[in-house]
């Protein structure tokens, strides 16, 4: 509990240091590459008798919406004096963040991989390296998501004064939910801008975990738009072989945070399925 207050605090303090802000919107600026574009899928959007336009997250340096975090979990390890960072992974994604704002501020680098993603995921391990990364394979469990993030919360408890966690999604307790979704909001808030006087009838975005779901969706709450997330369906809901927390979950702690868990009727937890990797999380983000 003492190292998530301190965590609290030293976000809440850099958030509202106007110096930290600027440095953040800089990199996103500079290293990122924001502001991502607004595309309009022309043909799609003929096909299917509506106006479709994409938010280009995959266009950011390496290539997900994954940075955004990243960055400014850095800048903050960073400000806290902490000198390395760890971090969880599924698709890669989050893995290759992570080990780039590691190489680009400064900081050691350590990231937890499931066993069964390092095998479908091998280019982005081979990225990770290449950062200076160490990629550590996690075999317990279905060595997936789940079981990466349980394992680097493991390191994190016991290297705290050294160890800064840079969580991937809108996961685990607070404060890490709230202190993802402020550095990944910056998506909805392009968004927001880039339609001008428009306003969109319907939003969509995939959920994991929830991270780009919440960065595009929180900026657009009270807007009266209306927001679709969609989950993992996996070998089919009837299956059991799936990611479909939100739907299909009920209540109960999952990493720290009280929130919609695929489990079973005595709280153990169920094994998440996905044919992507970062969608095979038995959980979501609780906001």
């Amino acid at each position: 509990m003492g190292a998530l207050a301190e965590l609290e605090q030293a976000f809440a303090e850099a958030w509202a240091d106007p110096a930290f802000v600027s440095e953040y919107h800089r990199m996103l600026r500079e290293f990122v590459g924001r502001p991502s574009p607004l595309y309009e899928a022309e043909r799609l959007s003929e096909q299917l008798g509506m106006r479709v336009l994409l938010k280009r997250e995959d266009l950011n340096h390496t290539g997900a919406h994954k940075i955004n975090n990243t960055i400014g979990q850095g800048l903050l390890a960073a400000r806290m004096g902490k000198p390395r960072i760890i971090a969880e992974t599924g698709a890669g994604q989050h893995g290759v963040a992570s080990a780039t704002a590691a190489a680009a501020l400064g900081l050691e680098c350590q990231v937890y991989m499931g066993a069964k993603d390092m095998e479908r995921q091998a280019l982005n391990v081979t990225r990770m390296e290449l950062l200076g990364t160490d990629v550590v394979p996690v075999t317990s469990g279905a060595g997936t998501l789940k079981d990466a993030v349980s394992q680097a919360m493991r390191d994190w408890v016991g290297t705290v004064e050294r160890t800064h966690y840079i969580i991937g999604s809108v996961v685990g307790p607070h404060p890490f939910p709230l202190i993802v979704r402020e550095f990944q909001k910056v998506i909805g808030e392009e968004v927001h801008d880039q339609l001008g006087d428009l306003v969109p009838d319907l939003i969509v975005a995939c959920v994991g975990g929830g991270s780009n779901a919440m960065g595009i969706f929180f900026p657009f709450l009270d807007s009266g738009v209306e927001l679709v997330g969609v989950e993992a369906a996996g070998e089919g809901i009837g299956s059991g072989k799936h990611g479909a927390s939100l739907g299909h979950g009920t209540p109960g702690v999952l990493h720290g945070a009280r929130t919609m868990v695929l489990q079973d009727d005595q709280g153990q937890v169920h094994e998440a399925h996905s044919i992507s990797a970062g969608l095979d999380y038995p959980g979501v983000g609780p906001e």
